[in-house]
């Protein structure tokens, strides 16, 4: 055993996150990567508003502001003819910025709280992995490492974190299946600074029977243009791409200085399982999927924040081995919805023929025509309707409550989902603090109902990971409740459970199930 309790294995976004989350819990991280530079081509560009909130608790929102751009808007073409708008609310927007920034913004925030990244390590195997699932079945696993000049290494630490990407060795290791489909066509892709006007806010969709040309701006003036390969293939770079950009994009715009070219194929696969015994997947490791929507990233960000603060709950003795039997079902059913969304916006710029083509215009300016996208997809594509569904009933107000029914729709302070926002940064959960967020009860009560009050100051003393917070009485608009109650919120901002007045019994044996109790923790 080493002094270690979680070996990261890869240090991209989602690697470096997962290990700053257990680093600022107090959890010592090891984390190693077989490059032996870090990734200098910006492949991923956006962060949406729901990953601005987590990099925001984590202490390098202002800086990610201020190094990338925003998006105000996803306009549409169809043979250059204006066809759709879809703007988003400022809180809603995401922000460009090239995926090495995001990578030097970790790292740095890593390093402040003493972790480091050890480069040209590469995994060569895992032992000791126990494949009944059940964390207790072993003390730890054994990872046998690769360093410069064909060095070997057995260490064995309590948990692993593959992070390694879409061919990830980790994943290979434990024999975990990666089911899905790979699109027929062939991308490309050019990133360059341009002569001529384009949007600095904007993503430009010109569609066309011959395939949909996207620009994205990026920091820097430079801006993405995206497109199915062209019949006849070809090589990728400036030449192909004006010529594409000539063909059906915007007029007057000349691409001058390439900043990276690259073919791909967009593949759609997920990991058949997040997690085996003692070792996790996460990011490309557990999952790919199309860029439409500039989704990836932010889903393997939101996997390392979803599996850090409990894997930090259960090795400091806060919460039982089970909690982490959630970190998988959660993360599986978020990327499925993801792959669902992003397939279908794919297949979008692929229509072809004259009757699909008609088809989808007609979508489209029925969705602007009525505002629908604006009002209830951009809250999704933002992250702001990500929400986990509940699995015990304790996690749910008793009888009839009108918040039973809430939890089916779309929007509003719900079950798994998270704490709005606004609201939360007001009562105090989350934000820029000075120790990471843990349990949280956050209550709505009148200040005359002492009684009430006394009761919950007897629960929260037989767990002390939790704070109490009152919410003020603006909170009730925000979260859609007005009755007196609680909402237990988990330290990664969801809802774990909510309640009214008299369920107090249910919050008990909620807090039993997902906590330990202080005589455990002595």
């Amino acid at each position: 055993m080493t002094d270690v309790d979680v070996l990261v294995v890869g240090a991209g976004p989602t690697g470096l996150l997962a290990a700053c989350e257990l680093l600022r819990r107090g959890v010592r991280v090891r984390v190693i990567d077989r490059a032996a530079e870090p990734m200098r081509v910006p492949k991923a560009l956006s962060l949406w508003p729901r990953v601005l909130d987590i990099l925001e608790d984590l202490g390098v929102a202002d800086e990610i502001r201020r190094a990338s751009v925003p998006i105000r808007a996803f306009s549409y073409f169809s043979d250059r003819r204006p066809l759709a708008s879809f703007t988003f609310a400022e809180d809603l927007r995401a922000r460009q910025l090239p995926q090495p920034e995001t990578e030097r913004i970790l790292t740095r925030r890593l390093r402040s709280m003493g972790g480091k990244i050890e480069r040209g390590v590469r995994l060569l195997g895992l032992d000791d992995v126990d494949f009944s699932g059940r964390i207790e079945a072993t003390d730890g696993v054994t990872a046998v490492l690769e360093h410069a000049g064909a060095v070997l290494e057995r260490v064995r630490v309590p948990f692993v974190i593959g992070a390694d990407g879409a061919g990830s060795s980790v994943r290979g290791q434990l024999g975990i299946g990666f089911q899905g489909t790979t699109y027929e066509m062939a991308f490309a892709l050019v990133d360059s600074r341009v002569e001529g006007r384009l949007p600095r806010d904007e993503i430009l969709y010109y569609q066309a029977p011959t395939g949909t040309l996207v620009i994205v701006p990026q920091p820097a003036g430079v801006h993405r243009f995206l497109s199915v390969m062209p019949e006849g293939g070809g090589e990728v770079g400036v030449p192909m791409m004006q010529a594409l950009v000539d063909e059906r994009g915007p007029r007057g715009v000349r691409l001058t200085e390439p900043v990276w070219q690259t073919e791909f194929r967009v593949h759609a696969r997920r990991a058949t399982e997040f997690r085996r015994g003692r070792v996790f997947l996460m990011g490309d490791a557990a999952h790919v999927h199309s860029p439409a929507g500039g989704q990836g990233m932010n889903n393997g960000l939101q996997d390392a924040h979803n599996l850090g603060w409990k894997l930090a709950a259960v090795i400091r003795g806060e919460s039982p081995s089970s909690l982490l039997d959630g970190y998988g079902p959660e993360r599986s059913e978020a990327t499925r919805k993801i792959v669902r969304d992003t397939d279908v916006q794919t297949r979008a710029w692929m229509a072809d023929g004259p009757g699909r083509v008609l088809a989808r215009d007609a979508a489209f300016r029925l969705l602007d025509r009525t505002g629908a996208v604006s009002r209830f997809y951009t809250p999704v594509m933002a992250g702001r309707r990500l929400a986990y569904a509940p699995e015990r009933d304790t996690q749910l107000p008793g009888g009839r409550a009108a918040c039973r029914l809430r939890g089916r729709l779309s929007g509003g302070a719900r079950v798994g989902g998270t704490f709005p926002r606004q609201a939360a940064l007001a009562a105090g959960i989350g934000g820029p603090q000075d120790g990471p967020p843990g349990w949280t009860l956050a209550l709505r009560t009148p200040a005359a109902d002492s009684a009430w009050l006394t009761e919950i100051g007897h629960i929260a003393a037989r767990w002390p990971q939790i704070a109490v917070v009152r919410l003020p009485k603006s909170a009730g608009a925000a979260t859609g409740c007005g009755k007196q109650g609680y909402y237990l919120v988990r330290p990664d901002g969801h809802i774990a459970a909510h309640g009214h007045k008299n369920d107090l019994n249910r919050l008990e044996r909620e807090l039993g199930t997902v906590l330990a109790h202080r005589a455990a923790m002595t």
